[in-house]
C-alpha cells in the first residue's frame, strides 16, 4: 500500500479516496483545475512584504518579525512546511527577541493559495504558541478556506512526492 506520509494524520476513509484518485491519475488532474496558476512573490524581500500586508490587515497589534525569508535548507515534513522561531540576540547587556518566519523554498513556485495558507499558520503563531482551537480559529480568521488549503497543500505535496519533484 502506498505509504502518504503527508496525509497520515486523515482517516483510513480519506486516505483510500485519495489513493483511489493516484491510481486513476486524476490527483495531478484535479490540483491542477483547482489551483492553476503559481504566485509572483519570488524574492525573499516579496515574501516579506507580503507577510507584513498580511499581519497588518489581521494582526496590527502583533509584533513584526524581523526577517521572513525562503529556506532551500527546510526540509519538508509531515508535520512542518515552514517555521516560526524567536531569535535571542544579545545587545548591550539586553536580550533581544525577534521573530522569524522562515517558509520552505519549494512554495516558491507553488500556488498562491498554498503560500497564503503557509503564511497565514506562520504568522497565528505570533499569538498563539501552540496548535490548539485558538490557533486554528485565527487561522481560519485571516483564511476562511484555511482547512480546505491546508488539506489540498497535503496532496500537492502528496504529489511531487510520486512525480519524484524536488522538495516533495
Amino acid at each position: 500500500m502506498l505509504p502518504l506520509r503527508y496525509l497520515a494524520g486523515y482517516p483510513d476513509d480519506l486516505q483510500r479516496q485519495v489513493r483511489a484518485a493516484i491510481a486513476q491519475d486524476q490527483l495531478a488532474t484535479m490540483l491542477r483545475t483547482r489551483y492553476p496558476g503559481t504566485h509572483a512573490v519570488r524574492s525573499d524581500g516579496a515574501l516579506y512584504d507580503y507577510t507584513l500586508a498580511l499581519k497588518n490587515r489581521f494582526l496590527r497589534n502583533a509584533d513584526s518579525p524581523a526577517k521572513v525569508l525562503f529556506d532551500s535548507r527546510l526540509q519538508l515534513t509531515a508535520n512542518a512546511l515552514g517555521s516560526n522561531g524567536k531569535l535571542a540576540r544579545v545587545q548591550g547587556g539586553k536580550i533581544r527577541r525577534k521573530h522569524e518566519i522562515r517558509v520552505a523554498s519549494v512554495f516558491k513556485e507553488a500556488p498562491p493559495e498554498f503560500l497564503k495558507m503557509i503564511v497565514v499558520h506562520e504568522l497565528a503563531h505570533l499569538k498563539e504558541r501552540e496548535h490548539d482551537r485558538a490557533f486554528y480559529q485565527l487561522c481560519s480568521h485571516m483564511e476562511p478556506a484555511y482547512h480546505q488549503l491546508e488539506f489540498d497543500l497535503r496532496l500537492y505535496l502528496t504529489q511531487r512526492e510520486l512525480t519524484g519533484l524536488p522538495g516533495g
